[in-house]
């Protein structure tokens, strides 16, 4: 598993990158996908990841719905087309990151 500072710092981009992949998921739906797409390496906490929808909520890139499933409310988040703009911005950067942090740490690219 990858350290909460590696995490913290990525995690708006990949809220913002699943969104756009997909028409709409809720909290754990996001929390499940992410340690399945990572075998694990990735888990998001509640505490980690409601305050950073929320935030995209408020910013205008995120969209809600609020569905009753049985005898709890389930809400819905969706991308808006700021957010999948937002969110082709944050990929980007974190590649040329991801290219400039393995130039400046002398690392191999691992190509396997």
């Amino acid at each position: 598993m990858y350290s909460s500072e590696l995490i913290k710092g990525t995690l708006k981009t990949i809220i913002l990158k699943l969104l756009s992949d997909s028409d709409e998921m809720y909290g754990y739906e996001l929390t499940q996908r992410v340690k399945e797409l990572t075998g694990g390496k990735i888990q998001l906490t509640e505490g980690a990841l409601y305050p950073t929808l929320h935030a995209l909520e408020a910013q205008g890139v995120l969209s809600t719905n609020v569905v009753n499933v049985g005898n709890r409310i389930r809400k819905y988040y969706s991308i808006t087309p700021t957010g999948k703009q937002l969110a082709n911005d944050k990929v980007n950067e974190y590649a040329d990151f991801i290219h400039t942090m393995t130039f400046l740490l002398g690392l191999k690219p691992n190509m396997g």
